[in-house]
C-alpha cells in the first residue's frame, strides 16, 4: 500500500459520478487532494498550473473528449499518469486512448478496491487494466498476425508477444510454436525488458502502439 500522499484529478462530465468517486478517494489515507474537471478544456487549464499524480479521464465528454484531451495533455507534460475511465461499449476507443498516452483503463462501475489497485500500479510505474477490459481486448484481437521485426524486437519475440496478448500462457505458447516453455519464459523476460514493460498490460499497450495486434 502506498505511504506517500498523492493528488488526483477527475475529468468527467457527470457531476454526480465525480462527486461520488471524489468522496471515496478522500477516504483513502494516501490521497490528500482531489480536483475536478468537467471536460478536456478544463483539464488542460488545470494541468498548466499543477501536475496531479494521477488523472482519471473519461472518454466521452462535451467540448473536448478524452482522446483529444489526453493527446494535448501529454504534449504539455509527457509524464502525466492518465487512467481512462470507460464503459463496456467504449472498446472501439481503446486503441485511440492507448496511442494518445494513457497508462491504464478502469471500468466506471469498478469497486473502490480496483481503483486503489490502479492508483498503486500506476504510481509504481506499471500499467493497469480492469480484468474485464483485458478480457474484452483479448476477445477483440484480430487473428491476423502482424509478425514483423519492430525497432527493438525480433520476429520470434513479436510472435510470442502476439500470443501473450491473445491471453495464452507460456506453456500454451510453447505448444503452439513447438518450443520449450523455458524458451518462452526467456522470450517473455526479454520482451518485458526491451519494451520497458512491467507487466502483461504494458506488453498489450506496446503491441497496440506498434501495430502488432489490432482490436
Amino acid at each position: 500500500m502506498a505511504t506517500d500522499k498523492y493528488s488526483i484529478l477527475l475529468v468527467d462530465d457527470h457531476k454526480l459520478f465525480r462527486e461520488g468517486l471524489k468522496l471515496l478517494l478522500l477516504n483513502l489515507d494516501y490521497i490528500n487532494d482531489v480536483k475536478e474537471a468537467s471536460n478536456g478544456i478544463e483539464f488542460l487549464d488545470i494541468i498548466k498550473k499543477s501536475s496531479p499524480d494521477i488523472i482519471f479521464m473519461d472518454i466521452d465528454m462535451p467540448e473536448m473528449d478524452g482522446i483529444e484531451a489526453t493527446e494535448k495533455g501529454m504534449a504539455l507534460n509527457p509524464n502525466l499518469n492518465i487512467i481512462a475511465l470507460t464503459m463496456y461499449e467504449d472498446d472501439d476507443y481503446y486503441s485511440k486512448m492507448i496511442n494518445a498516452g494513457v497508462k491504464g483503463f478502469i471500468l466506471k462501475n469498478s469497486e473502490i478496491e480496483e481503483v486503489e489497485s490502479a492508483i498503486n500500479n500506476i504510481i509504481k510505474g506499471k500499467t493497469f487494466f480492469s480484468q474485464d477490459i483485458i478480457e474484452t481486448i483479448i476477445n477483440h484481437i484480430s487473428d491476423k498476425k502482424n509478425i514483423k521485426k519492430t525497432e527493438c524486437l525480433t520476429e520470434r519475440e513479436t510472435e510470442v508477444l502476439f500470443y501473450i496478448c491473445k491471453g495464452l500462457s507460456n506453456q500454451e505458447i510453447a505448444d503452439t510454436l513447438y518450443l520449450s516453455k523455458r524458451t518462452i519464459d526467456k522470450h517473455r523476460e526479454n520482451l518485458l525488458l526491451k519494451t520497458s514493460s512491467k507487466n502483461t498490460a504494458g506488453l498489450v499497450i506496446y503491441a497496440i502502439k506498434n501495430g502488432i495486434i489490432e482490436i
